[in-house]
């Protein structure tokens, strides 16, 4: 395949980026593949860490608190993290480091970990943009010795004496190999390995505690000596198994939810012979033809951040409150930096049910045009007892979207003589062929404005 038609650079930036605008997709039509997919990836050469302040000098000595301070400090990190949520997805909306920002969002998935500390939180987001892209061993190990991690999968409490097995019975299980390629005598020796690595409260820094580590030789996956946990993560990334584990999320992420075992298989021998190289595998993805091919475009459904950016981006909208950006992510059912467990979001179709897809339907109608729309909402799983006393005191949640599309912007990058059929080509991604006459002739005789409200306010529209 030597070039890319107008349909498929869009399938390139719907899954290695957020969308691409009209006036880009008429730039990049003519020009070879292997030129297009270069551009993107040095577009995310040049990227922006997400640098909020998060002070935590004051609340040092948190443990003679009072209980009225505590709830404080509570309300302070809570609301420091959804700051950090919405800064990510006003980044995410405007960046030209599209790939990075959604291997980042991939990697948030993977590495599933919700940390009460907005600090941690942060370094922990920073850690996978500035590693998305490059060595696995590198971004799996800084991954494990984030606080964040080191918390939330309680290896802090980890010690030679007691040794805690959640971070490495994941580390094994969602991390990097799979159920089924490991034992239990696995688990119980690399907990063993990892006891003594924590983290200075209060700060960023790994510590590794020599008297609360385990010097004694364990046994793991057929190797014994006296492992520490990078030894571990050594022996895990030389079984082959791990690199298809990945492989297989990252074909079920960027290419299709349903399984194409050549491809992933393909995809794993250059991961494990390229000693783990993210970027090189991610580049091989998107230059490969079987990328895309038609049963690969139009069938994903977005996820609720996906949805939400693309459509921010695509018109160019603005929020008075960014408070709205949580909202639709709780209405929808993914909230950035409250992953439901440690396995992440499922994805697929568990992202639509009958109430969510009916507000995915009146969402672009509502933001674009600045109106209002009743959300009964998905919430946080800590906050479902909250919610369900609010429901008995009104039925419905009632919330105006105050948002403005550029719609100025947007539709000086169409040509004015643009076709109802090039329209529907542009915003809806699925292959319409056998019913694009009958969708064009449903449109209503309207401006080119109103069109496109009716094209985003399709179930297609749902799909990239």
């Amino acid at each position: 395949m030597e070039r890319l038609s107008m349909r498929q650079i869009q399938h390139l930036y719907a899954r290695a980026g957020f969308g691409i605008t009209y006036k880009d997709l008429q730039q990049l039509k003519n020009k070879p593949l292997l030129t297009v997919v270069k551009e993107l990836f040095e577009k995310s050469n040049d990227y922006s860490l997400i640098d909020l302040d998060f002070s935590l000098e004051e609340v040092k000595g948190k443990e003679m608190m009072s209980e009225e301070n505590r709830k404080e400090l509570r309300r302070l990190f809570k609301q420091s993290t959804e700051n950090l949520n919405t800064r990510w997805m006003q980044q995410m909306s405007v960046t030209d480091a599209q790939l990075r920002e959604k291997m980042t969002l991939f990697w948030h998935g993977h590495f599933a970990c919700r940390s009460f500390n907005p600090l941690h939180n942060q370094q922990l987001n920073n850690t996978m943009r500035n590693l998305a892209l490059g060595n696995f061993k590198d971004l799996l190990l800084a991954v494990s010795k984030s606080p964040a991690m080191l918390a939330f999968l309680n290896n802090q409490q980890n010690r030679k004496n007691s040794p805690n097995e959640n971070f490495a019975r994941e580390l094994m299980e969602l991390f990097t190999i799979g159920r089924g390629n490991y034992t239990e005598n696995d688990v119980k020796e690399s907990a063993r390995a990892f006891t003594g690595w924590g983290f200075t409260p209060f700060t960023t820094e790994f510590v590794f505690r020599t008297k609360q580590h385990d010097f004694g030789d364990k046994t793991f996956m057929g190797h014994t000596g006296n492992f520490n946990g990078e030894d571990i993560i050594d022996i895990i990334l030389k079984q082959k198994e791990t690199a298809r584990f990945i492989c297989r999320k990252f074909y079920k992420f960027f290419v299709n939810e349903n399984i194409n075992e050549t491809h992933v298989n393909q995809l794993a021998d250059h991961f494990y012979q390229t000693n783990y190289n993210i970027g090189s595998t991610m580049f091989l993805i998107f230059s490969s033809d079987w990328f895309y091919s038609s049963e690969n475009i139009g069938v994903n459904i977005k996820s609720p951040v996906e949805f939400i950016v693309g459509l921010t981006r695509q018109f160019y909208v603005s929020y008075e409150s960014t408070d709205m950006l949580l909202f639709l992510q709780r209405a929808l059912g993914q909230i950035l930096f409250y992953p439901p467990n440690v396995s992440g979001w499922p994805g697929g179709k568990n992202w639509i049910d009958s109430s969510t897809l009916m507000y995915r339907l009146k969402i672009p109608s509502v933001i674009l045009n600045n109106g209002i729309i009743e959300l009964a909402g998905k919430t946080d799983p800590e906050e479902e007892a909250q919610v369900a006393m609010m429901q008995k005191q009104e039925s419905q949640i009632h919330r105006k979207i105050k948002a403005t599309a550029d719609w100025d912007h947007f539709l000086q990058d169409l040509p004015q003589s643009i076709s109802r059929e090039q329209l529907v080509d542009y915003f809806l991604a699925p292959d319409l062929n056998k019913r694009k006459y009958a969708l064009l002739s449903a449109l209503s005789e309207s401006t080119v404005k109103e069109i496109i409200i009716q094209l985003v306010s399709m179930p297609e529209y749902q799909l990239c």
